[in-house]
């Protein structure tokens, strides 16, 4: 778990890292390099769940022997999928990362949604329900290792 006070935003008390994985961890379907390094060391803090499209076919393939949980969400409903995953996680214990339009309502309900504008793009939409927009999927896994990062963000 990690725990974060952001003076004038609120109490984090994050179990979960709920990430998209075309876009967020991968381009092109290939996971990024470093990333899976960063997940790993992650995963002492955060329970780790990829929920994806998987546009490409390839994420089973790119996360395997990594310490998460891969869903791969049906064609139909996408956004709602993703939403009512972090809802029965408790949204209030989940952090969530993805750059695509499906991703918008899982970051507006996490307790912090981290919006990505990377290679693949990130969708408007996406970027308004998130708390933060990062550059980078490494230095969007690097706010969780530093939260003082976070707080220097989000403080009112």
């Amino acid at each position: 778990m990690i725990e974060i006070t952001v003076p004038g935003f609120r109490h984090l008390r994050l179990a979960h890292l709920v990430l998209d994985y075309n876009g967020t961890l991968a381009v092109d379907g290939h996971l990024l390099p470093q990333v899976g390094e960063k997940l790993t060391e992650l995963s002492h803090d955060l329970h780790i769940h990829v929920l994806t499209a998987d546009t490409f076919g390839l994420a089973k393939i790119g996360l395997a022997g990594l310490p998460l949980n891969l869903t791969i969400a049906p064609p139909e409903d996408q956004a709602e999928t993703k939403r009512a995953f972090v809802s029965d996680l408790g949204a209030e214990q989940v952090v969530a990362i993805g750059n695509g339009r499906n991703d918008a309502p899982m970051l507006k309900a996490a307790a912090l949604g981290i919006a990505l504008v990377q290679p693949e793009g990130g969708a408007v939409e996406t970027l308004v329900a998130a708390d933060i927009v990062s550059t980078s999927i490494l230095d969007a896994l690097d706010l969780l290792s530093h939260p003082k990062r976070i707080i220097a963000t989000l403080r009112a």
